[in-house]
């Protein structure tokens, strides 16, 4: 293991994103860099360091003729591949500033981004794409080049395809002299209200924070990461872009969210950055597929589960022997590297980050014998705040902070952040700034927490997102429905309650399990009337309670609005980082929410 962690490139050494991308390339020129599946030729196919080095020298040739000067805007808007790092990369090299944009984002948001930040170059890849920025291309007007990785047939004159753009070679140029603490990027957050606010990170943001999170969460050179999260996303643009840089580890690009179970397989990656949903959908698959199993079966997983979790606490120091362990040799061979091989059968880290994981998915995945580890962070860190360790994991908690991170709590338990990973502020707002960053440095997430004596830190709730009832009692909704979707019956789900009596809820059942249920209760799952019947909406609500057992006899949740239509980017009820936009589902659903009320 020390040969593989010997070769990671410092902050200092790097300087600046590209600096760091540059010295990768002077150290291990031929190693593999990136694993990509290729379509027309219907394989997998590698580039080394050397070969990146070389598509980059053309990236930076083709944007050199724009004319642009250091500082500004380009975009692009591509999933994982290795042109984004290759074009991420040319623009640094030119001292412009990279804007990364969502595929999946609504056309009016990206015309939003674009035109805030005035981006004069905007890369993107197919002629889907293209149609659905024709619409917003007057909200545009600051771009002078669009490139597309496709071949697309358009009118616009400042439309090339990439093909047409890029030089057939190029010798890479110098960059302009650029300080750690000069921009490098501006990532808007989807706000789950009002207007994207765009986070200014520097250079030395990104290079430190990826830097200070391998003392908590190791990346060796020999390290093979299966990329599938959006580079758009910080989490996955700090942890498996510059990170893996940073150690000369491996990155392969999954297809598609769809393809990630048959990727695995092919892949089998040594590391693995998710959020929770990936995990919740490996646990409603588990469960589906428990329900339709024998009674044995399910006692022989569930006490697989239960030796593993206790195995676990006893190697991080927190729990004895137990006579059952004498059984794990037969109960991992029949359950626990079964759930494994789904993972590829190689996994030694699985990072959970962007969302709260729910303690019961923790609970199973871990004791199951899959290594994950919890993180907290937000684009305004960087991101990464805190992190479990695999020494010192507590599943339940998102981990202590990283090196040179500190963190207290505020007024009204917020938790704050102070250090190098804090941004540079947002893109022309210095309003919005002050009120996140006090003149000490100190950054309020706006996520209630408390910290525990081993200094790791439990997030608890959202400032924002309390629900007070009109009885004054105060109900965190971010908690209770992470619980509510241990039911596989339900996809999604919303609390709501805010100035009212009592809790209701808004409920996307899962297509699978809902006509089972269906079934059950004695209704036809296709008519009209089946989502309101009294019936129904009684069997969901006792297994609603079953779920929120834990909470305070308060937070009882009286009435359900069953939904079958999923919550999702197209129409306006989720950010492209899937959280959910309360306000607009109130909107959408205000009158049967009210309906919910009616007579009480």
């Amino acid at each position: 293991m020390t040969n593989a962690t010997e070769d990671v490139i410092s902050p200092q050494q790097a300087v600046t994103l590209h600096g760091l991308f540059l010295e990768r390339v002077k150290r291990t020129p031929d190693k593999e860099a990136y694993r990509y599946f290729d379509v027309p030729r219907n394989e997998w196919v590698s580039l080394n360091w050397k070969q990146m080095h070389d598509e980059v020298a053309r990236w930076q040739a083709a944007l050199a003729k724009e004319g642009l000067s250091k500082g500004d805007r380009v975009a692009l808007m591509l999933r994982n591949c290795p042109q984004w790092v290759m074009f991420d990369q040319a623009a640094m090299s030119l001292g412009l500033i990279c804007v990364p944009l969502y595929t999946v984002d609504r056309a009016e948001n990206i015309a939003y981004i674009v035109n805030d930040s005035q981006c004069k170059v905007m890369l993107f890849e197919t002629a889907e794409q293209w149609k659905e920025l024709s619409g917003v291309l007057d909200q545009m007007g600051c771009v002078q080049r669009f490139v597309s990785l496709d071949e697309v047939k358009a009118d616009d004159v400042r439309l090339l395809s990439s093909a047409k753009y890029l030089p057939a070679s190029a010798e890479l140029k110098a960059a302009p002299p650029c300080g750690s603490d000069e921009l490098a990027s501006i990532i808007y957050t989807s706000g789950t209200t009002g207007k994207p606010k765009g986070v200014m990170l520097s250079h030395n943001n990104m290079l430190s924070n990826a830097y200070d999170a391998m003392a908590t969460f190791l990346v060796r050179s020999d390290d093979l990461m299966l990329s599938f999260l959006p580079l758009s996303h910080t989490f996955e643009r700090t942890c498996g872009y510059y990170l893996q840089v940073m150690t000369g580890a491996t990155v392969a690009y999954a297809r598609s969210i769809p393809q990630l179970s048959e990727d695995l397989q092919t892949i089998k990656p040594t590391i693995l950055i998710s959020v929770p949903r990936i995990y919740e959908r490996i646990n409603a698959a588990i469960k589906a597929k428990l329900d339709e199993g024998s009674a044995l079966k399910r006692a022989l997983f569930h006490l697989a589960v239960e030796t593993g979790w206790a195995r676990f606490l006893r190697d991080q120091g927190r729990g004895g022997w137990k006579p059952s362990f004498l059984l794990w040799s037969l109960l991992n061979a029949l359950v626990a590297k079964k759930i494994l091989a789904r993972f590829g059968g190689r996994l030694r880290t699985a990072v959970s980050g962007g969302a709260a994981l729910p303690v019961e998915i923790a609970h199973l995945i871990v004791g199951l014998g899959v290594p994950v580890v919890q993180g907290y962070g937000m684009t305004e860190t960087s991101p990464i705040v805190t992190g479990n360790s695999m020494e010192n994991n507590f599943p339940d908690s998102v981990g202590q902070p990283i090196r040179n991170v500190q963190v207290k709590l505020g007024a009204q338990s917020a938790l704050l952040v102070k250090g190098p990973n804090v941004m540079m502020g947002y893109w022309n707002n210095p309003e919005a700034t002050k009120a996140i960053i006090d003149p000490d440095g100190w950054l309020n997430t706006g996520d209630i927490a408390h910290i525990s004596d081993t200094g790791h830190v439990y997030i608890t709730g959202r400032l924002k997102e309390i629900i007070v009832l009109s009885t004054g009692e105060k109900i965190p909704p971010a908690d209770m429905e992470a619980a509510i979707l241990n039911d596989p019956l339900i996809d999604q789900v919303m609390i709501y309650g805010e100035g009212k009596p009592y809790l209701v809820a808004l409920a996307v059942l899962n297509p699978v399990v809902w006509p089972q249920i269906a079934a059950k209760v004695g209704v036809d799952c296709n008519l009209p009337g089946s989502l309101t019947n009294k019936d129904v909406e009684a069997k969901v609500l006792r297994r609603i309670a079953r779920n929120i057992s834990a909470f305070p006899g308060y937070a009882k949740v009286h009435r359900v609005l069953l939904l079958c239509d999923p919550w999702n980017i197209d129409n306006g009820l989720l950010t492209p980082k899937l959280s959910l936009k309360r306000n607009k589902v109130v909107e959408m659903f205000g009158k049967q929410i009210e309906e919910l009320y009616k007579g009480h």
